[in-house]
């Protein structure tokens, strides 16, 4: 087994052929396995018996031959795995170092995972706690099942697994996505920035098939049309700023609320936040519809994807969703645009467009929306997964669990970056939105439009109005998360 390969104290002698390779120096044995403090020669053990052809790298045939003699059989897929994860030079196979580095991570998220596992927190895990676990997780087995996969891992006979079975069983098998982690981690429905272009949230096997996931769907819409209603002043000035402000008209922030209570008093600043709330319904049923429909195609049986996996389902799903519903997109951008007295309400704003315009003016705007799905769901998920993972190879010690504010600081900021990536694009949707409302304005392209942008404002142009948008996110992300976690408490939806 893999622990009598890692446990070397007892002055054993090295592997045959490993005399002709210098060990690393050190204290005998490694702390994982037996408590000695060089965790370094217990690797060094193991690679030494892996390396059947002892050329100093461990290439996909010696980790076959090798983990085969230990009584360990991967399948050719998950030993391949292993070798591109911990490959850094790209040579094919693993030198000592890429292979410390390798185990050294992997090691770090099966001891999360155990510590996640270990609901008791007695270094142990039993089967009533393995049947938990998996019922987290969406998967329901008996106790009888619970301990046959215990008795896999047990080598002492207690029916229960300390930290070496486990790490001795699952040692040297790919992990991609561990599920206990990632759970913790969701941050889409969580949190509302206004913004219609965020990846939307896994559910677990359970969570579908008991209708948990229309819950959580509902507690984030509820939190998102109470957070969008908070910020709605802040999203009508980004608006008027896009469309109007200039050089020439350089709009600031003071002046722009000043105009807009000035012109239709205070209500008038929540004019378009009615038809960005009713939105927020059909838009996450589409886009999670969909989302699961598209799992199926780009993914695999996996119960998460991998990140690639998720920008590409979570553009397509985005796609359709924004596809469905944006006319109402349009209409929000009118409302919010709209002077005193100019639509006696959403209606009728859609029939004086309908009457005046045509059909195709539901849809200006829609290729740079479109085309602004990906930079964002890409930008926001990269930088989402970058910080989550940062924070647990540096503080994740006893449990996967970032806590509230970690999650709310990693969901600001990665939504945030992602808004600054897509930003001009969303400006240039607006201003489409908008020809018609402005009085003179011709009819342009998005590339003319682009252009013209560059030519009469420079660069700085096509970021107006990002102050209030970027004002309004950590409020917006504050307010959700609040409300939403306190839906979910009404809804009856069980919190990890």
């Amino acid at each position: 087994m893999v622990s009598s390969v890692l446990c070397r104290c007892v002055a054993s002698p090295p592997a045959p052929g490993a005399s002709s390779t210098q060990s690393p120096s050190g204290d005998p044995c490694g702390g994982a396995v037996c408590g000695g403090p060089d965790h370094r020669l217990r690797l060094w053990s193991l690679f030494q018996e892996l390396d059947v052809n002892r050329d100093g790298g461990l290439c996909v045939n010696d980790l076959a031959v090798g983990l085969r003699r230990l009584g360990l059989h991967r399948t050719e897929v998950e030993l391949r795995k292993i070798v591109k994860a911990g490959d850094k030079d790209l040579d094919g196979q693993l030198d000592f170092e890429e292979f410390v580095h390798y185990l050294q991570d992997h090691e770090k998220k099966l001891r999360l995972v155990f510590k996640s596992l270990d609901k008791k927190n007695d270094g142990r895990i039993d089967a009533q706690e393995i049947m938990q676990s998996l019922r987290d997780l969406g998967v329901k087995i008996s106790e009888q099942q619970a301990e046959k996969i215990l008795k896999s891992m047990d080598k002492n006979g207690t029916m229960t697994i300390d930290w070496n079975e486990w790490r001795d069983y699952h040692l040297l098998h790919p992990v991609e996505n561990v599920p206990e982690i990632i759970l913790y981690w969701k941050h889409s429905t969580i949190f509302d920035v206004g913004e219609n272009l965020t990846v939307p949230d896994e559910f677990t096997v359970e969570e579908r098939q008991t209708g948990m996931w229309w819950r959580h769907l509902v507690a984030g819409g509820g939190a998102g049309a109470v957070s969008r209603t908070c910020t709605a002043p802040l999203d009508r000035l980004k608006v008027l700023m896009q469309v109007h402000a200039s050089r020439s008209n350089n709009m600031c922030i003071v002046g722009g609320f000043t105009q807009m209570i000035r012109e239709g008093g205070a209500k008038s600043l929540w004019r378009g936040n009615g038809i960005n709330v009713i939105k927020i319904a059909p838009e996450s049923a589409i886009k999670f519809m969909a989302y699961e429909q598209i799992k199926r195609l780009v993914g695999s049986d996996q119960e998460t994807l991998r990140i690639h996996e998720r920008l590409v389902a979570g553009s397509l799903a985005g796609a359709i969703a924004q596809s469905s519903i944006y006319p109402m997109e349009v209409l929000k951008t009118r409302m919010a645009l709209r002077k005193t007295g100019q639509y006696l309400g959403m209606l009728d704003c859609a029939k004086k467009i309908l009457s005046k315009e045509g059909m195709t003016a539901f849809y200006k705007g829609y290729v740079p929306n479109m085309l602004g799905i990906i930079p964002y769901a890409g930008i926001d998920l990269a930088v989402y997964e970058t910080l989550k993972n940062t924070w647990l190879q540096r503080y994740a010690v006893n449990s996967a669990d970032p806590g509230v504010f970690v999650l709310l600081a990693c969901g600001t900021i990665s939504s945030t970056c992602g808004q600054l990536a897509s930003y001009p694009l969303a400006l240039v949707r607006t201003r489409m939105q908008a020809q018609a409302s402005i009085e003179g304005a011709p009819e342009v392209t998005m590339s003319s439009l682009f252009k013209q942008i560059l030519r009469t404002e420079g660069a700085f142009g096509l970021y107006r109005g990002l102050a209030p948008n970027f004002m309004k996110v950590i409020p917006a992300v504050s307010i959700s998360y609040v409300v939403y976690e306190n839906l979910k408490i009404t809804l009856g939806v069980q919190s990890r």
